[in-house]
């Protein structure tokens, strides 16, 4: 059993009368999360149900509240309880759906998972504010994949981990930088059977949820698309390109990056300007949930070759973990070439980072990141490398040159 660090956050929520709302990629672990869910709450002596649309036989008990109502009342009473519904983008108008019987003040705690946003089908928006707390479980995360490579030894220690055991450390994100955080490919030994498994990960979500649920009816289209995107991971997204390569229109191909975000495929990151109008009509670039999926979708899964890029995704999505709400993560790029890999925005400050694959010996910065400097005149600046740790002084900007496992020792940016 691999852990996962947002267990004990929505147990703490258990208690809490809004809705529990587990999102994030198909086979992320959310049914695994909500089983365990289910178990820490039944040896409590709490009283549970458990539905998992994806079963034909438990769609029947959400036709209509009244339906469910009856099917809770029938297993666990009247009295408080926990009822769990796994896979709720089954259910057409599902926060409406929720919505209704929340409003009813009924005794029962509802936690609820699904693998694509409400948006994708909601026919009334924001039917739940206020009634739902989000928890998103992406792919297993890398500081949860070295943990349970090292069974859980440095659990509390993983900066020290990292410092140390330099070359053990690397070949952990070699490994991640190639297959990804999938549960099921992280337990599975073989390469050969990984691929199989990616493969069958990756068919499932374009038979379930974008064939079945979305009902796109152009799949060698949005396929193609995927792959290309993948092609392209850290690079400006051209949609007038994208549209002729395709043969599909400029807004089919936005609505598929649309889908693919709000499936939890991919995300986007737009570029930093001043002037909101600019950041607006400029193009933006892409980044996998999973790092694996996008090497599958490339070619190259278990044999990386453009580990820049990837490595670049890897530190995006980490960044992701680690910035919290409102901050927003920018790139910066400009039309003489200059480019910033990620620019944190918290309203006040900004924070350019530089994302290296490299052991550096000594400092680098990039003219890029010069340019940026003197333009910006920012406090603080990061250049993120494989093992080199130290700090220098630009013009009044502390420039702080870490490795990818500095984080884990400070757990913040700032």
């Amino acid at each position: 059993m691999i852990k996962r660090k947002l267990f004990e956050k929505i147990k703490k929520h258990l208690v809490e009368k809004e809705i529990t709302f587990i999102v994030g990629p198909r086979q992320s672990g959310k049914t695994t999360l909500m089983l365990l869910l289910k178990k820490h709450i039944d040896e409590k002596g709490g009283r549970t149900l458990f539905l998992n649309l994806d079963v034909e036989t438990h769609k029947e008990f959400i036709t209509s509240q009244e339906k469910l109502i009856r099917k809770i009342e029938l297993e666990i009473g009247k009295n408080k309880g926990f009822i769990f519904i796994d896979e709720i983008q089954r259910k057409e108008n599902a926060g409406l759906f929720l919505k209704g019987i929340y409003d009813l003040n009924l005794p029962w705690k509802f936690i609820v998972s699904g693998s694509g946003s409400l948006e994708l089908k909601e026919k009334i928006k924001e039917s739940l504010a206020g009634r739902k707390r989000i928890f998103e479980l992406s792919t297993i995360s890398f500081d949860e994949f070295v943990n349970f490579k090292t069974d859980y030894k440095y659990e509390n220690k993983l900066y020290d981990f990292f410092s140390i055991n330099t070359s053990e450390g690397c070949k952990f994100l070699e490994e991640y930088l190639n297959f990804g955080g999938y549960p099921r490919i992280i337990l599975e030994e073989r390469l050969n059977e990984k691929l199989e498994l990616m493969n069958e990960i990756y068919e499932s979500y374009i038979t379930r949820d974008i064939s079945y649920l979305l009902k796109i009816h152009k799949i060698e289209s949005f396929m193609n698309l995927l792959k290309i995107i993948a092609s392209q991971t850290g690079c400006i997204v051209n949609y007038s390109e994208l549209s002729k390569t395709l043969g599909i229109s400029i807004k089919t191909v936005k609505d598929y990056l649309w889908y693919l975000e709000k499936t939890f495929v991919l995300r986007k990151i737009t570029p930093y300007f001043k002037k909101v109008k600019k950041e607006i009509k400029k193009a933006p670039i892409y980044y996998f949930y999973d790092i694996g999926m996008r090497n599958f979708l490339f070619g190259n899964f278990g044999y990386l070759k453009d580990s820049g890029f990837v490595f670049q995704n890897f530190i995006y999505n980490l960044l992701k973990e680690i910035i919290p709400p409102p901050y927003r993560i920018y790139f910066w790029r400009t039309q003489d070439k200059a480019e910033v890999d990620f620019v944190i925005d918290t309203g006040t400050t900004l924070i350019p980072i530089e994302v290296k694959y490299k052991k550096l010996k000594e400092p680098e910065i990039p003219r890029s990141m010069r340019s940026f400097i003197e333009k910006y005149k920012v406090e603080k600046a990061f250049i993120i490398n494989l093992t080199l740790e130290q700090e220098i002084n630009l013009e009044g900007t502390k420039i702080k040159i870490v490795p990818f496992y500095y984080f884990y020792k400070t757990k913040s940016i700032f």
